[in-house]
């Protein structure tokens, strides 16, 4: 923890100091900002894969299985789609997000709570249900996408893919109460997501509220992919990259140990990738696109390796 915690502040000094100029006050007030937003998508993604996977029982799945990266997809066409470039342009940051962040939370605590309702035990139930809504927001996506002219479809494929360059500093605030609140929250329960992840008959032979807990797991996994989400845009690969490292760096499955660590690695891998992409290579490549590919990679070991359970 304590490496961890030196390596990401190592990586921050990096990228708010390095190559500064002779206008250093500018600069520095702009890397801050998008350090900031680096630092808090990470942290969300990371501990919202760790919710996940703890309430699925399974190392392999992670939160955007559910559809929320399509949901973000759809949502950018049909705004575009609807008012048009023009209006799309108007839209206030702001405004956007709130109104993003709001409609993924309510669709996602929507089918969370309807499906759990019906059959609490059923998890495969509720995964399977985020993977057909996720074909049908990609369909929908795709079928608006062919109703738009070249410029529109351009605007809509620029908003659909993540990217840490264009993190909106005015969004910070209310990003950072959100994904600070959800994060206390999944401390707070830490101890009973360990009794959580024995799986139902032990959880509720020791007394835990399991359907109550896994609900409120499935609560703040919504918001903090919500957020993330919203912020940069969709990210595949990147939670599994990091719950997977927390839990080989961690060498335990206690959530109070194992979502720090998960932060910590998030942060780094962020942080630090983002300075050699700018700072280094001047930005010939994305780091978005970087974590997809070596994220497809970690997914195909892990099922080779056999880490399903």
């Amino acid at each position: 923890m304590i490496a961890l915690s030196l390596a990401l502040t190592g990586a921050c000094a990096a990228y708010l100091f390095w190559g500064l100029g002779p206008k250093w006050q500018f600069v520095l007030s702009l890397r801050a900002g998008k350090l900031a937003g680096m630092l808090l998508v990470g942290a969300a993604v990371a501990v919202a894969t760790v919710l996940f996977q703890t309430v699925s029982r399974n190392r392999i799945l992670t939160p955007q299985i559910m559809g929320f990266d399509a949901l973000y997809i759809l949502m950018q066409t049909a705004l575009v789609a609807s008012l048009g470039l023009s209006g799309f342009a108007s839209l206030t940051a702001p405004v956007k997000f709130a109104v993003e962040v709001a409609i993924m939370i309510a669709a996602s605590l929507a089918l969370f709570s309807t499906l759990l309702g019906r059959a609490g035990q059923d998890v495969a139930r509720l995964i399977l249900t985020g993977v057909i809504l996720g074909v049908l927001f990609r369909s929908a996506a795709g079928f608006l996408a062919r109703l738009l002219d070249p410029n529109a479809f351009a605007v809509v494929q620029y908003a659909s893919f993540a990217s840490f360059a264009r993190v909106n500093t005015d969004l910070l605030p209310i990003a950072a109460l959100l994904t600070c609140a959800a994060i206390c929250a999944a401390l707070w329960v830490a101890p009973r997501l360990d009794v959580l992840a024995l799986g139902r008959p032990i959880a509720v032979s020791l007394g835990l509220a399991h359907d109550r807990l896994m609900l409120l797991a499935l609560s703040l996994v919504a918001v903090l992919v919500s957020v993330a989400t919203a912020l940069v845009g969709p990210i595949a690969f990147f939670g599994l990259i990091v719950a997977g490292l927390a839990h080989e760096a961690a060498g335990s499955g206690r959530h109070a140990r194992l979502l720090p660590m998960a932060m910590l690695i998030a942060g780094i891998m962020l942080v630090g990738g983002q300075t050699l992409f700018e700072r280094a290579l001047g930005l010939q490549s994305t780091l978005a696109v970087v974590i997809e590919f070596v994220g497809g990679l970690f997914f195909l070991w892990l099922l080779l390796r056999g880490r399903i359970r």
